[in-house]
């Protein structure tokens, strides 16, 4: 049973890809912004770690977010990585599309519009505040895991043909 975390920095398309892997492999998917947040964009911090607990103890999940316990606790760790102009584009693209309401994946009374700056920052300080820690455990779990690193559109259809090729070759 496949525990596949999508990871990246916000905006890259972490739902989107975990929600297109999931009908490939029929597994459940979660995203972790509905753990995070509560109404009014309020974060659960501790309350938060039980939950993303009971999450990874199932058998087969698709997870998206950014959480050191979901990276443990997968099988297959799939890291989007692009540069910062294409998630500042796609979440400008969503915060747009839903400014005055919640988007999917976060509770009611969360509006894009307060969440705005802080995306700005999170996006902007990814590259040097997240990823090298995630490159180093990586780095750390190689021959442990399967880690799938892409860093392109071209890169992310060719790992989506070998998802569906190995799927349907009884992999």
């Amino acid at each position: 049973m496949p525990r596949i975390h999508v990871t990246g920095n916000a905006g890259v398309g972490k739902s989107t890809l975990a929600a297109r892997i999931a009908v490939l492999v029929d597994a459940p998917v979660f995203g972790l912004d509905e753990i995070v947040w509560r109404s009014g964009l309020r974060n659960r911090n501790r309350e938060r770690i039980p939950k993303e607990q009971a999450l990874c103890a199932r058998l087969s999940w698709v997870i998206d977010g950014v959480s050191r316990l979901v990276r443990e606790s997968a099988d297959v760790l799939v890291f989007l990585d692009y540069p910062r102009r294409i998630s500042f584009w796609r979440c400008a693209k969503r915060s747009w599309r839903y400014l005055f309401r919640s988007r999917p994946g976060l509770p009611s009374g969360c509006p894009e519009i307060r969440i705005v700056p802080t995306l700005a920052r999170i996006i902007w300080r990814f590259p040097t505040n997240v990823r090298p820690a995630l490159l180093a455990e990586f780095e750390e779990w190689k021959g442990q895991k399967t880690i799938v690193h892409i860093r392109s559109e071209a890169e992310l259809s060719e790992f989506m043909q070998r998802l569906a090729a190995g799927l349907r070759g009884g992999v």
